[in-house]
């Protein structure tokens, strides 16, 4: 099975799929099978990350650059708060995210790509808070 894995993954999923749904779970490759539910949760992890590194790094464009404000990095920012609502309905677990040591990660990416984007050199020390990255008001 384990070739199967490496060789065609859609085919190996579809075929643990029909052995957990027949109940023929001595035949499952439980080594891949762990594998990837274990990056099942890393991957909602990343997505709410990725939500959240995006609106730092518009949160920045927008604190930093007032004279280019504009409707479409508000309407990001909005976007990925309801993205962010949205996954933590599904996996309420994921709250455990939210917190200034992983709003301090994300903000090293967003920096970083703030600063690619606007040739500014962004503070290095993250100022943002979860209420800012949550609820912060935007106002032109």
């Amino acid at each position: 099975m384990s070739t199967l894995y490496e060789q065609d993954f859609s085919q190996w999923a579809e075929t643990m799929a029909e052995l957990l749904e027949n109940g023929q779970f001595s035949a499952l490759d439980i080594e891949n099978l762990v594998e990837e539910v274990r990056d099942l949760s890393k991957r909602e992890r990343d997505r709410l990350l990725s939500s959240i590194r995006l609106i730092l790094h518009h949160l920045l464009k927008w604190d930093h650059q007032p004279q280019k404000r504009s409707r479409s990095w508000q309407v990001t920012i909005e976007r990925e708060r309801n993205n962010i609502q949205q996954y933590l309905e599904d996996s309420p677990s994921l709250k455990r995210f939210l917190t200034q040591q992983w709003i301090d990660k994300a903000y090293v990416n967003a920096r970083l790509n703030a600063i690619a984007e606007t040739g500014i050199d962004m503070p290095k020390d993250c100022s943002y808070r979860l209420a800012d990255v949550l609820d912060r008001s935007l106002n032109f």
